[in-house]
């Protein structure tokens, strides 16, 4: 089975309570779902909430949720929960700032574990601007000769290498993500605040699919002025 998960966290640092802003009448998170939901490749589709105001203003949608503890430190954790007792093959873990998300980058992303070494998987766009090298909030990537990561990066110094935009979704094997949830912090993870590095620094590798997508998550209200919905 494969299942999609989206993390909803009610209260993120930049821009609070984003999951549930209205986009055309619309709480995002319900944007984000209504795509993932488009994807052929999943067999169910679950956003995992941690509050009761979260569950009130979603559910009219009809949308599959389930409770999870306030207490987890990333999404990665809180899908964890979620597929706990659930039998399941591999997990997606689908950002809900993403409302613009195209379904056929959830079908490729599953599609690539098809490959039977690969453990776990993750998106970049080739679409990268010159603003994007110098932000530290776009994480940038490169890959090597079999298609995984190399490495995640905040800040470059040279534009003229190869870099992609990593976006934030990532797909799992469920006894790989279980034990990934289990490895301390690594050091590299707690210097630059990227997750993706306890992976790497746990021999474990990413691959690592390519689209063109053009859009940027939803990290500051900004950010908002790029949808078109």
């Amino acid at each position: 089975m494969i299942i999609g998960v989206i993390p909803a966290r009610l209260e993120s640092t930049r821009f609070p309570r984003k999951i549930l802003f209205p986009i055309r009448n619309k709480p995002m998170i319900i944007h984000v779902y209504e795509r993932v939901l488009k994807a052929k490749l999943l067999d169910d589709v679950i956003i995992a909430i941690d509050s009761e105001e979260t569950a009130n203003i979603i559910a009219p949608y009809g949308a599959e949720i389930m409770r999870t503890s306030v207490k987890h430190q990333s999404g990665t954790d809180r899908i964890a929960e979620v597929i706990h007792g659930i039998d399941a093959d591999i997990i997606i873990n689908i950002q809900g700032d993403e409302p613009m998300l195209y379904p056929k980058m959830i079908d490729d992303l599953v599609s690539v574990f098809d490959d039977k070494t690969v453990k776990i998987a993750t998106l970049a766009s080739t679409v990268i601007t010159k603003d994007d090298f110098k932000n530290p909030n776009t994480v940038k990537v490169n890959i090597n000769e079999n298609g995984n990561a190399i490495g995640f990066y905040r800040e470059i110094d040279d534009e003229n290498a190869e870099y992609f935009r990593h976006i934030g979704i990532y797909g799992y094997r469920k006894e790989t993500l279980m034990a990934f949830t289990k490895f301390e912090q690594s050091e590299n993870e707690k210097k630059y605040s990227l997750e993706q590095l306890r992976a790497l620094d746990n021999g474990i590798p990413i691959r690592v699919v390519k689209c063109d997508f053009e859009y940027r998550g939803i990290d500051t209200i900004d950010d908002l002025k790029q949808l078109k919905l």
